[in-house]
């Protein structure tokens, strides 16, 4: 069975598609079936991928509203093993929609439900706000990476984030763990980079991952030519540090 990983952080900029992105890219090469979700309605993964807007079918809006299965909606793309399920600006108005829906937030998990004995990995790439939709992910996900840059103010965006998993874990989804914490576009030169990973490392000690992400070229230009970094320079420390991610996370399986 497959394991669910919800990528998440209410601040924007951080990482998330990035990471999603990246991540996936690795599995795939790897000979594991990955599929991910873009439960973003800004669908930078979708463009990530090389995905045009204009010629999508059905999205995860549509597996949402039940209107057609998360196989239907899957995407393949041109990078070994991996599947997108895309999505629109159509996305934000589901945040609306689900509030008056009974077991509202357990849409996701049960379109979702299927597709984890096909995938081995399905990584959920959640939208930089704290509502309905990213609820959803969280209550579908077995675990979540938080993706977070070396600065003050991500330090209070992840004490809110774990009191909404801790609200998540009480009401919907009590297994649901801390997959990591990442630390994105580090700079190791910075001062203020090595006492932000100090003062996280201090109060959340086996929650971070051993790997960072550097800030990096490759990984900024990549997205623009429709590729992943291991795609488009797998020789960047961007694309070698998400494959040091990945065997971090392949081990905890």
């Amino acid at each position: 069975m497959g394991k669910i990983i919800a990528v998440s952080n209410q601040k924007g900029g951080v990482g998330k598609s990035t990471t999603v992105v990246n991540l996936a890219a690795v599995f795939g090469h790897k000979g594991k079936k990955v599929l991910i979700v873009d439960f973003d309605p800004q669908g930078n993964t979708t463009t990530s991928y090389g995905i045009k807007k204009k010629s999508i079918r059905n999205t995860i809006y549509e597996v949402i509203m039940d209107e057609c299965t998360v196989f239907e909606a899957a995407v393949a793309t041109e990078c070994r093993g991996v599947s997108v399920v895309p999505t629109t600006q159509q996305l934000s108005g589901a945040a609306i929609e689900l509030v008056g829906m009974k077991d509202r937030a357990k849409k996701l998990r049960e379109r979702l439900e299927s597709a984890k004995d096909f995938y081995d990995y399905i990584l959920i790439d959640c939208p930089p706000t704290l509502d309905m939709l990213t609820i959803n992910a969280l209550v579908a996900a077995d675990s979540v990476i938080i993706p977070i840059q070396c600065e003050f103010l991500s330090l209070e965006g992840l004490v809110e984030l774990n009191q909404t998993i801790d609200r998540v874990r009480k009401a919907w989804n009590p297994g649901l763990k801390i997959e990591g914490i990442l630390f994105t576009m580090y700079v190791e030169r910075y001062k203020v980079t090595g006492q932000i990973a100090a003062e996280v490392k201090k109060y959340y000690p086996k929650e971070v991952f051993k790997t960072f992400i550097p800030r990096n070229v490759a990984l900024s230009e990549a997205p623009s030519f429709g590729k992943p970094a291991l795609y488009y320079d797998p020789k960047s420390k961007g694309s070698k540090a998400y494959e040091e991610l990945a065997k971090e996370i392949a081990k905890k399986k």
